[in-house]
């Protein structure tokens, strides 16, 4: 059923009643007054004028009318007796009915129709009418009117707007009709401005104090709540574009998938989309432009990754590409809705960058732009005027970056160097809505404006996950609350631990478990005094509390690193006392107190490690940072007589280390790519080897530690074990892997193993709900476009 061709005219015939669509009245003979219909209804109306004597089931007309909506049926027969009563008087006058019911089928219209010529309307030459005004089809009004400028839609290529004018019949066609004829077209023309203005108000976005001290102009007002609120979890929204829809993941009530949901965005029941079966799990629901189909994919763990699409009403769906199952990819809808814009690598093929999947042919289409195997390219979104793809470089610390839409040069946007967990465009696209993951308040909503540089933080705490209506001011976001403990299981022998222990009661989260080499101690970190700090616990003495080692906020990524004698700490993070309170390196020594920051020749350090000397010198340190492109790599540095810290090695692309010491070795992660690697400890390129392909994945680059024994230890979750403690890398690692809980899952953030009792301690999730929030705003409206944020 087509509803996005150009209707013939804008006056059509039914029977003997005439219909005027822009003004959506009908002109029944014996009628005192033309009778004036809803959007949705003229929208019924020309669906059953394209199938005119043929039956339109209700699910086709639901399909057409509602696309971004899911009504019930009572919405069909709403718009079908207005219709009868608008048609009434005529069938009164020659009793034949205009349209018919089919029983347990749909609707048939019965009445002959006749589109008529233009210039039997007093309005001729009006301007389009947007979809809304014609129950989703848009309607052309272009008349005999002379000259009349318009102007085309910005293509995506980013051409400048071309001028079109309407076709003219000859020279004084125009005026033919006189001045009244004129005054009625310019009052029609003025009704339906008044009522596109009406439907499709300015879209707003908001700018409050921003957190760079660039003062805002006016005051955000921000109004949020949760709309989910069942037990479990709800991740993964996206809106429909008129922000009434939300669409997201969770477990349906006595199943064991993960399945897309759909409901609005008021606290109403949720309807399940789809029902994968077996091993499979359904995530990263997009909603289409034009609000009729959602994309998404469905992952079996270690088998397959699939793109689907599915109509938003439900039925249709269809597998439309294939990705890689270890390295799930993210994409965002073309403009057009006729394709999906992928990031990642590994996905349909092993070319690095963005592309395009032809969702009619299944084939995919690169964007030729200077993408590199070095760069990790994600999370790309179209502008809302389809000029630019802006995307996230790199991982675990990123960036925005852009290029056209139709390929070119990168340009990196910001300069922030963070975690980002999910973005989408404000809908003016001169800001973006982004979730950064701070070390200390946690992961929080802010918005970047791209032409002044000012970043708000929204206010809304534990938030990630943004999704933004196309065409309303209106966030859906997930609402992250956790709770994390320390824990120790006994690492020796296969089957299920018995021997869990919890160490420190808290009612805050604790985390980043880093045990002392002679085992004695253990620093964490822990916002159990309100705000995240270093604590230290001593292990034995059998229930003592944990004492705040205070002056330095700990970065949230990577545990600390102890000296070999167990006397110094090493960390990434934020002095909190003292003249010097920016990011940085520390070394704190727990005995006396002292926090000491290094002072290396390095702006963005994300991991620090000691490690052991060599030849090159003593005090040797190792520093996972990243660089001016947002690529984390590995550095080694060396201290002299005089104190001063010297590069001595680099190994470029590595997101995690840690160091083995007995093997005279390190073991790391690269960043956005899955698998484990080694080198020597002087960081020489020719050592590099790959020790697995697969373990551990992207998302879980952190899960892992080097056991006494040389092997690998990663942590999964699986069907029949909510936490499985696998070994990799050993010649008997199958047989040793143990489930450490069955109901209570690990977290990402690593693990610290006792050599002498195998003892595995580790950060645990006791409590982990995600609901889904929903924020609307008001604020001054926006304009166009981008600066460079630095």
């Amino acid at each position: 059923m087509p509803t996005t061709l150009p209707l013939p005219s804008d006056r059509l015939r039914i029977g003997d009643c005439v219909v005027d669509v822009p003004l959506r009245e009908v002109h029944a003979p014996g009628a005192r007054r033309p009778r004036r219909i809803t959007p949705k209804s003229m929208g019924v109306l020309l669906a059953l004028v394209d199938n005119a004597g043929r039956v339109v089931g209700r699910d086709a007309l639901l399909a057409a009318v509602w696309p971004d909506t899911l009504p019930t049926n009572d919405v069909v027969t709403q718009a079908i007796t207005q219709l009868r009563k608008a048609f009434e008087p005529a069938r009164d006058a020659g009793g034949q009915p205009y349209i018919e019911t089919i029983a347990k089928s749909g609707y048939r219209l019965l009445a002959p129709i006749e589109w008529l010529p233009h210039q039997d309307h007093g309005g001729a030459g009006m301007p389009a009418v947007d979809a809304s005004a014609a129950g989703g089809r848009p309607v052309a009004g272009a008349g005999p009117m002379e000259a009349v400028p318009t102007t085309a839609p910005t293509p995506a290529t980013g051409a400048a707007p071309t001028p079109v004018a309407s076709p003219a019949s000859g020279r004084g066609d125009g005026i033919r009709g006189g001045w009244g004829t004129i005054a009625a077209a310019v009052a029609v023309a003025l009704l339906l401005a008044i009522f596109l203005v009406w439907w499709y108000r300015p879209v707003p976005s908001p700018e409050p104090t921003s957190s760079n001290g660039k003062a805002a102009e006016d005051p955000l007002s921000i109004d949020t709540r949760l709309i989910t609120s069942s037990p479990g979890f709800e991740l993964g929204p996206s809106l429909n574009p008129d922000g009434s829809m939300v669409a997201y993941v969770a477990v349906p009530d006595g199943q064991r998938n993960v399945a897309i949901m759909v409901q609005t965005t008021a606290p109403t029941a949720p309807r399940q989309l789809t029902r994968p079966t077996g091993g499979a799990d359904d995530f990263s629901p997009a909603w289409s432009p034009d609000g009729r189909t959602i994309a998404f994919l469905r992952v079996v763990p270690e088998q397959s990754c699939q793109v689907l699409v599915v109509l938003a009403g439900g039925g249709g769906e269809r597998v439309v590409g294939r990705c890689d199952e270890r390295h799930v990819p993210t994409f965002d809808w073309t403009p057009d809705g006729r394709g999906l814009v992928f990031g990642g690598h590994g996905v349909f093929h092993d070319r690095p960058g963005l592309f395009v999947l032809d969702l009619e042919s299944g084939e995919p289409r690169d964007i030729e732009y200077d993408a590199t195997p070095q760069n990790h390219d994600f999370a790309p979104h179209y502008s809302p005027d389809g000029r630019w793809i802006v995307f996230v470089r790199n991982t675990p610390v990123g960036d925005f970056w852009r290029i056209p839409a139709t390929g070119g040069v990168a340009e990196r946007l910001t300069w922030l160097n963070t975690q980002i967990l999910g973005w989408d465009w404000a809908p003016s696209g001169r800001a973006l809505i982004y979730a950064e993951n701070n070390d200390e308040a946690g992961s929080r909503l802010f918005r970047l404006d791209l032409e002044t540089g000012v970043r708000t933080d929204l206010g809304i705490a534990d938030a990630q996950d943004p999704a933004v209506a196309a065409k309303v001011p209106a966030i859906a976001f997930v609402h992250r609350a956790t709770r994390f403990g320390l824990y120790r299981f006994d690492g020796s022998g296969p089957g299920t631990s018995d021997g869990s222990e919890r160490l420190y009661t808290s009612s805050g989260r604790d985390r980043l478990a880093a045990l002392s080499p002679d085992g004695r101690r253990l620093a964490f970190a822990s916002d159990r005094s309100g705000r995240y700090r270093l604590w230290l616990g001593d292990l034995e003495r059998s229930g003592s509390a944990p004492v705040l080692l205070d002056g330095v906020e700990p970065g949230s990524r990577h545990l600390p690193s102890w000296s070999p004698d167990s006397e110094r700490l090493l960390l990434v993070g934020r002095a909190t006392t003292g003249e010097d309170r920016g990011h940085g390196v520390y070394e704190i020594t727990p005995a006396s107190g002292r926090i000491t920051r290094l002072s290396l020749p390095v702006a963005d350090a994300v991991q620090v490690l000691h490690a052991p000397d060599t030849a090159a010198g003593q005090g040797r340190i190792l520093l996972v940072a990243a660089d001016q492109q947002g690529r984390t790599g590995l550095e080694a540095f060396v201290r002299d007589d005089a104190g001063q810290w010297t590069r001595d090695a680099t190994l470029p692309l590595v997101s995690r280390v840690q160091v083995d010491a007995a093997r005279g070795r390190v073991v790391f992660t690269r960043p956005g790519e899955p698998g484990l690697w080694e080198a020597d400890l002087a960081l020489t390129p020719a050592s590099v080897r790959q020790l697995d392909p697969e373990f551990p994945t992207v998302t879980n680059y952190r899960a892992w530690a080097v056991a006494p024994d040389g092997s690998v230890l990663g942590i999964a979750r699986r069907s029949h074990c909510a936490a499985l403690l696998e070994y990799r890398g050993a010649t008997d690692a199958g047989g040793r892997s143990r489930c450490l809980d069955t109901t209570m899952r690990a977290a990402t953030y690593g693990m610290s193993i006792n050599p002498r009792t195998n003892e595995i301690y580790v950060t645990m999730v006791e409590y982990d709900i995600g609901d889904i929030g929903f924020a609307s705003y008001e604020s001054p409206p926006e304009t166009m476009w981008p600066g460079v944020v630095k």
